[in-house]
């Protein structure tokens, strides 16, 4: 797994940019096949390359993504095909016409030794509504973009690219120029909602300038899309663990937006009307939202900049014993305020409390908490620009250590102090950009809590209300009257 911002210095990259040329002979590509699923703010991309070794001995295999392809990748992670172990990948940096990433092979390839990789990438604002306005009445329609040939620093006997819509309804696509020295019949197929480009034989090495120049060029598919293209443009998760309670609460703060076709004229509240009684919505107008919450939540509440909103349910599940295997989780049904059109933003509150046992577990051996947390709940489709999880650990926690699934853009220590509280709570934010429904990990932290911390609130909860006492004790005792009778 990788993210986007984790790059080698400039300096260590030139130090490897040789090495890129040399291991050019090491492979060979039998055939690479490359998969999109197209989609809204998310673009879910898979890549099959059927690798064959040239020299022995060989366990680093080297991918190559376009520049621009990369650039608005959030998620890599590589597999070899039929299997679930990820493989290590390395970024590598910028070499030719595209961006090398490294990928340890889980054994040695003896010559003529072959193997299937699979490179599994999410792609985040990667399309765009055309045209760039409609009615409420309109139907939406989404570009997306991407390179012809799928680079490699390796010589491929065949490649071919697969655009497959959530529709059959595919308004155009383009017909690649100046490929007639790699095909054998046509260039690109449709077969439904599917747009096939290729099969290509014989590509050579693609990262050479001189072939890039020569060949390569976009494709661009336009398609209809049947669901709401949803941003976060902000996500604001907050963790609060307690001991004394035993409960994990966990509240967020969340701007979204409709990143649709804007609306084109006025909204017209009788036409909203009409298109929900006879059922003809159009695809753009967010109506509702459906979130799968944790099982066993309780107390949960959704509130907007208004106040409370009574129009979501919430359908609760058990809670499920903890490292227990099960899909079970709640269901929570939002329905905003308003509908959300395309460009229209909704800000709104989400919490709800949890059992701690259901995340908590006690390491006996070093005397330790860990906890779990989820660093998102997922929005379906939907991408989360930045991201902030602060997690409050109870007060007096000491030694902390952290785990990310994945690496963050930042994190902080920090104080948080609260009522009842005497030297505050330790509490750890993370920052996070361009998450999708892959970044669905838990934030695992362990600490130690030592008796007298465990101490400190009942000592200071008795405290203050003895201290009230006397002082009520006190005053009325104390005349403060000028004249006695």
């Amino acid at each position: 797994m990788l993210q986007r911002w984790r790059t080698i210095p400039l300096l260590l990259t030139g130090l490897l940019s040789p090495s890129f040329t040399l291991a050019g002979p090491a492979f060979e590509n039998t055939a690479i096949v490359r998969t999109v699923e197209l989609g809204g703010s998310l673009v879910h991309v898979s890549t099959t390359y059927a690798v064959r070794a040239l020299e022995a001995g060989q366990t680093v295999y080297q991918i190559a993504l376009g520049k621009d392809e990369r650039g608005k990748t959030s998620w890599i992670e590589a597999k070899v095909k039929g299997q679930q172990t990820s493989l290590q990948v390395e970024d590598l940096g910028v070499d030719g016409a595209g961006h090398i990433l490294a990928v340890t092979l889980p054994k040695k390839l003896a010559v003529n030794g072959t193997i299937n990789l699979v490179l599994e990438t999410v792609q985040t604002h990667a399309t765009y509504p055309w045209p760039e306005r409609a009615s409420q009445k309109d139907p939406q329609a989404l570009k997306y973009g991407t390179e012809l040939f799928i680079l490699s620093p390796y010589q491929t006997q065949v490649q071919r690219t697969k655009l497959k819509s959530s529709s059959p309804n595919i308004l155009s696509y383009t017909t690649p120029e100046n490929v007639d020295d790699f095909v054998r019949e046509g260039s690109v197929t449709k077969s439904g909602a599917t747009i096939t480009f290729g099969p290509y034989y014989n590509v050579e090495s693609s990262l050479e300038p001189e072939f890039v120049e020569k060949y390569q060029q976009r494709v661009d598919v336009h398609y209809y899309y049947d669901y709401p293209v949803l941003e976060v443009k902000k996500l604001q998760r907050s963790a609060e663990i307690s001991h004394w309670g035993s409960n994990l609460n966990i509240e967020d703060n969340i701007e979204l937006r409709n990143a649709g076709p804007t609306l084109k004229g006025q909204f017209s509240r009788l036409e909203h009307q009409s298109q929900t009684y006879f059922r003809t919505q159009s695809a753009h107008v967010v109506t509702g939202l459906t979130q799968h919450l944790p099982p066993g939540v309780r107390n949960a509440y959704f509130y907007d900049l208004n106040g409370n909103v009574s129009t979501s349910r919430l359908r609760t599940t058990p809670s499920v014993p903890k490292n227990a295997k099960s899909n079970q989780y709640s269901v929570l049904e939002l329905k905003p305020r308003f509908p959300v059109l395309g460009g229209w933003n909704y800000t709104y509150t989400l919490g709800w409390d949890a059992p701690l046992e259901d995340s908590v577990s006690w390491d006996s051996k070093n005397e330790r908490y860990i906890v779990g947390v989820p660093v998102l709940t997922v929005i379906p489709g939907a991408v989360v620009d930045e991201a902030e999880v602060k997690i409050v650990l109870p007060e007096g926690a000491t030694d902390v250590e952290f785990h990310s699934p994945f690496p963050a853009l930042s994190s902080t220590v920090s104080t948080h102090t609260t009522y009842l509280d005497t030297t505050g709570r330790p509490a750890i934010t993370f920052e996070y950009k361009d998450l999708t429904d892959k970044h669905a990990g838990v934030i695992y932290v362990s600490y130690k809590v030592p008796l007298s911390a465990h101490l400190k609130k009942p000592i200071a909860v008795a405290t203050a209300f003895f201290s009230v006492f006397a002082f009520a004790l006190t005053a009325r005792r104390v005349d403060l009257r000028l004249h006695k009778k």
